[in-house]
């Protein structure tokens, strides 16, 4: 997405979006000639949005990196993201681009009806193992390791192949999921995690999710987060806790501290240098969030994810 600017006109084309009012939910076709939708989309895409839908996703990520939200949950993504997404849990992938950057066929997507599960595993007993992995999908799960190389390899296949050969390969991509051991599974949004989603909704999110993504390494600030939806500080606090399930200021601390998690991983960069390029402007305050958050100092949680 590009960044947000209300003194560049931008502020006119928000406005204009959100008299759009965009559906409350993805409305996803139905193909009479397959039992599941699988589809594939560039990045930036009308479909890559802040979204939420009855059907269930299977999402892979094939190339760039970026930051993605699942419910209150805010993490980082690279290529070989793979992750299961329970029915009506809103998300969103939103990559790290260049100015005027697209990434081609970005998505690879699978979406299914609960409904189809159900009927098949009523004369399709064998179906039966998937239900509990459909249930714990209510929290959104991420898929690591092993278990997301062969989910990958699985759903790319699926989208090369028609007809039997393609159930076939859905049929794989489930028993692999269904059967990742717990240490290959991340389970993201808390369990109470309940939004309360309206077309209004899912156009202010969407745009103040723009903004804060753009903007959290530097200056960010609720009243201009409120300003860019036309309301109030306190309407829009109100308003964004009750469609997102946190606070604004939750929502900026958890991306700040995803952006440092990336950092600590993949950098050397001095933990103090961490602290300032994430947005922090305390040192004190960036270890004890840290630590609150991720149940590890920064320090230590650098030694865990790169070990000596």
């Amino acid at each position: 997405m590009s960044a947000t600017d209300p003194s560049n006109g931008a502020s006119a084309r928000l406005a204009e979006r959100l008299l759009g009012m965009r559906a409350n939910r993805e409305v996803i076709p139905d193909d009479p000639n397959s039992s599941v939708r699988w589809h594939e989309h560039d990045y930036p895409s009308p479909l890559a949005r802040w979204n939420y839908h009855p059907e269930y996703e299977i999402h892979l990520i094939r190339k760039g990196n970026g930051k993605f939200i699942v419910g209150d949950h805010i993490g980082t993504f690279e290529a070989g993201h793979v992750s299961l997404i329970g029915s009506g849990l809103p998300h969103d992938w939103v990559s790290d681009l260049e100015p005027g950057e697209v990434l081609e066929r970005r998505d690879a997507v699978i979406q299914f009806d609960g409904k189809w599960i159900q009927k098949a595993a009523s004369v399709v007993p064998e179906m039966v193992e998937i239900q509990p992995l459909l249930e714990q999908s209510a929290r959104g799960i991420e898929f690591l390791g092993p278990s997301a190389r062969a989910a990958a390899a699985a759903i790319e296949a699926m989208g090369a192949s028609t007809g039997l050969e393609r159930l076939h390969h859905l049929l794989e991509l489930f028993a692999i999921l269904a059967r990742a051991p717990q240490d290959e599974r991340r389970y993201l949004a808390e369990e109470w995690f309940r939004p309360q989603l309206d077309g209004q909704a899912a156009a202010v999110v969407d745009i103040v999710l723009e903004y804060v993504f753009n903007n959290h390494a530097g200056s960010v600030k609720m009243s201009e987060a409120a300003a860019l939806v036309g309301m109030s500080e306190p309407t829009f606090s109100k308003y964004f806790k009750r469609s997102t399930g946190q606070n604004f200021s939750d929502l900026v601390r958890k991306l700040r501290l995803a952006h440092a998690r990336r950092l600590l991983e993949r950098s050397d960069m001095a933990i103090s240098t961490i602290c300032y390029e994430v947005g922090f402007s305390n040192l004190s305050n960036f270890n004890r969030r840290f630590l609150n958050e991720t149940g590890a100092t920064p320090r230590e949680y650098r030694a865990r994810a790169v070990p000596a």
